[in-house]
């Protein structure tokens, strides 16, 4: 769990720039950056803490700029910045980053002095550990110069946005220092050696930060700062700086070697629950699975149903940096975030919490950050909604779930024969059929202002793959048997085979007819516990989806033949949005495709396990030790999206964990 970084004038300065690394606090917030300290998008941030309403995710400690200062009074700064008129790195000092329990520490060679800088976010509080310690045994004792840099704002703002009355005033007592902005909450500080904090307001101009303006967004923004500390160190000792937007009480709860001897004790509880403690490839994605897994700050309801069950309220976040907790995301990345972890506690946690928020037979889209209230916008989230229900009970054996969980599901098969919103609603045929203009309801679901780029209205294969499954899972449980599943089956079978190709229609009965786009979402068809697709015709789709979508980094979502087909997901966000389910490789999509791989030949494990070591080779690259969002549709496959997302995860560890690990890792 250790990478090198080498000089950075002779080999790849790219990497220090364009690699990230995350960690996260288990209610939603996070810090993160580029290696080399630049902040490079506006979600790089030492501290984005999870605020309650009205705040949710917020900014709060946007940058820091660190110099040591040794015996000879000689300043070398540590971590980097760049701006308008100076994008190039200064010297770096920087020899290693290496992850630890998931956590990362910088080494850095100051003239022999070596330093290093470690980071660590409590987990559930809004609380930060930053702690350098003076390696080099003989060394005179150095100094740490520690400036802060402030530009309060939401996750979403922009990195130019105007705060009104923006100004930092500090407040000081025994030395426990906050930092105060207008209409925000008091960020603490404080630090282990007690030094004194120096006013000294400095402003940093036109910070650059590249990738937003590579993605089309403001990318100058200015920082402020009210002064600095100035820390000794003596040899082999750590000192700690502490920030935090949770009460003193709770910040001086634990001291700094009690934080990271408990945070390295709950990483290891968690890879002994797993069982898969001894292996590196199913231990980085077993924590990396854990950022994602959060108790959510501002949905008190959840928390008082589920405190009554002697359970805590829990969710998924989809992806960072941007994503909320998405229900069809949740559903599907359950298994491999929870059952596959040994963590079925939080699986029930997050079923029970779903299913106090459907509506009209639905469960949320999504719950927008720092809200309580979820949109409703989907057509195929509740139906992952039984999928995710089954593989509970499949593999903790816990019926009693269906207690609280039947009634509703019940509820959902009505609302859905009957009608409900978004035009879902099963036609006479008994497939079920979706769509409101300008409104996308498909896991393909991208949209610019009211251009909904793959609409997908009529009877999309995936969402009757998934309907038929649900009707036959509610089947089982309720024991009532689904007439109407039957039909479905039948008619999936004669409508949806498109004989020329020899693979299934992407919609029929659409707004332009039949939809014959080559695409991934016909694996689902197969895939399921109820797969709905006829037997004899599950080979001749595993052919043509490996030939044409299979990518070592997932699937392609649209066959590079057909005219709509973009190669590079890229540009501002009418060209990403354009391209985004247009050929964009997802990671997810390997999973469905494992798990037809293996119906149709169910004793080539190799296989799959070659077909997951794209994935598994890519977990130290552009965002250490986990799983981004999409890759670009063409070799090289750059890495896009998001830098660290849910079912990138969850899909690749639950196939690991059904294929097992031969010949998928470098050191095979």
């Amino acid at each position: 769990m250790k990478i090198a970084v080498t000089k950075i004038d002779s080999c790849r300065p790219e990497q220090v720039l364009f690699d990230e690394w995350l960690i996260t606090n288990g209610l939603g917030g996070f810090a993160s950056g580029s290696l080399s300290g630049a902040p490079m998008r506006k979600y790089h941030s030492l501290l984005i803490a999870a605020l309650p309403n009205p705040y949710g995710r917020t900014n709060m400690l946007n940058y820091v700029a660190d110099a040591v200062i040794l015996a000879d009074k000689t300043e070398i700064q540590l971590t980097q910045l760049r701006t308008k008129d100076n994008k190039d790195l200064n010297e770096s000092h920087l020899k290693e980053v290496r992850f630890e329990n998931g956590l990362p520490t910088w080494v850095y060679d100051c003239k022999g002095v070596i330093i290093e800088k470690s980071l660590l976010l409590i987990h559930r509080q809004n609380t930060l550990h930053i702690s350098y310690k003076l390696v080099t045994e003989d060394a005179d004792p150095i100094q740490i110069k520690w400036q802060p840099y402030f530009h309060f704002r939401t996750n979403e703002q922009s990195v130019n946005s105007v705060i009104p009355d923006e100004s930092y005033t500090v407040h000081a007592k025994d030395f426990q220092y906050e930092i105060e902005c207008p209409n925000y909450p008091p960020l603490r500080i404080y630090n282990s050696s007690q030094a004194p904090f120096t006013l000294d307001s400095q402003v940093l101009d036109e910070v650059f930060y590249e990738i937003e303006a590579q993605r089309g967004y403001e990318s100058l923004g200015n920082l402020k700062s009210p002064g600095y500390f100035l820390i000794n160190v003596q040899p082999k000792n750590r000192e700690t700086i502490i920030v935090s937007t949770e009460s003193w009480n709770n910040i001086f709860a634990l001291t700094s070697r009690e934080a990271w001897v408990t945070e390295k004790l709950r990483k290891k509880s968690l890879l002994k629950t797993s069982g898969e403690s001894k292996n590196p490839i199913i231990s980085k994605l077993v924590l990396a699975a854990d950022q994602f897994i959060i108790t959510p700050t501002t949905r008190y309801e959840d928390m008082i149903r589920l405190q009554a069950l002697g359970e805590e309220s829990k969710t998924v976040i989809a992806g960072f940096p941007w994503f909320t907790d998405w229900g069809r995301d949740t559903m599907i990345s359950l298994e491999g975030l929870t059952l596959a972890t040994g963590r079925s506690r939080e699986a029930y946690s997050i079923l029970h919490t779903f299913g106090h928020y459907i509506r009209n037979g639905l469960i949320p889209n999504m719950f927008p950050d720092g809200e309580n209230q979820g949109i409703y916008n989907t057509a195929d989230a509740t139906l992952w909604f039984f999928h995710a229900i089954d593989r509970y009970i499949q593999i903790t054996k816990d019926e009693d779930i269906l207690e609280f969980l039947l009634p509703k599901l019940s509820d959902i098969i009505q609302n859905h024969i009957n009608g409900t919103l978004f035009g879902i609603k099963v036609d006479t045929d008994g497939l079920l059929i979706q769509g409101q203009k300008g409104v996308q309801l498909t896991w393909m679901d991208a949209k610019v202002g009211d251009w909904v780029v793959t609409p997908r209205r009529g009877k999309a294969v995936e969402i009757n793959a998934l309907w038929y499954n649900a009707l036959k899972l509610y089947e089982k449980w309720s024991g009532k048997k689904q007439d109407i599943a039957e039909q479905c089956r039948a008619s999936f079978n004669t409508k949806f085979w498109f004989g020329e190709g020899n693979y299934l229609y992407d919609v029929i009965e659409g707004e332009n007819g039949n939809d014959s786009a080559l695409r991934p979402n016909q694996l689902f068809a197969i895939s399921l516990s109820n797969p709905i697709l006829e037997q004899e015709r599950w080979k001749q789709v595993l052919n043509i989806v490996t030939e044409h979508l299979y990518t070592p980094f997932g699937l392609r979502t649209l066959s590079p033949s057909h005219p709509d087909y973009k190669r590079d997901y890229d540009g501002d966000l009418y060209a990403r949005d354009a391209a985004y389910h247009q050929g964009t490789v997802w990671p997810w999509l390997i999973g469905p495709y494992i798990d037809v791989m293996l119906k149709v030949n169910p004793d080539d494990l190799e296989s799959a396990r070659k077909a997951l070591k794209g994935l598994v080779d890519y977990l130290d690259s552009n965002c250490m030790s986990t799983i981004g969002e999409i890759f670009d549709a063409d070799a090289p496959y750059k890495a896009r999206g998001c830098f660290a997302q849910a079912w990138s995860v969850a899909e690749v560890l639950r196939c690991l964990n059904k294929v097992g690990m031969q010949d998928t890792s470098k050191d095979n």
